[in-house]
């Protein structure tokens, strides 16, 4: 278990390091990002064991990066801030 919460930790910092190095402007500060990444593959990596049981690493890997990666996305924003358009119909 603890390689698997190990490894997980450094595939969800490598996930979110990823998403804060292509998407900078519309994610939040670079620590929070790293850290959601990490503790979102140990969560994850958590679930998972717990769902399947032990001997199952591999599987247990994936399900942590998904969980990261879902994490991760709850923290995209919108990709400009523009001032919002107003139809013809809202007068």
């Amino acid at each position: 278990m603890f390689l698997e919460a190990l490894g997980s930790a450094l595939l969800g910092f490598a996930l979110a390091w990823a998403a804060a190095h292509r998407l900078p402007d519309r994610l939040p500060g670079r620590p929070a990002v790293l850290l959601t990444g990490s503790l979102g593959g140990v969560f994850g990596a958590l679930v998972t064991h717990g769902a399947l049981g032990p001997g199952h690493f591999l599987a247990t890997l994936v399900g942590a990066v998904a969980i990261s990666a879902v994490l991760l996305s709850l923290l995209v924003r919108p990709a400009s801030r523009r001032r919002l358009r107003r139809s013809a119909a809202a007068g």
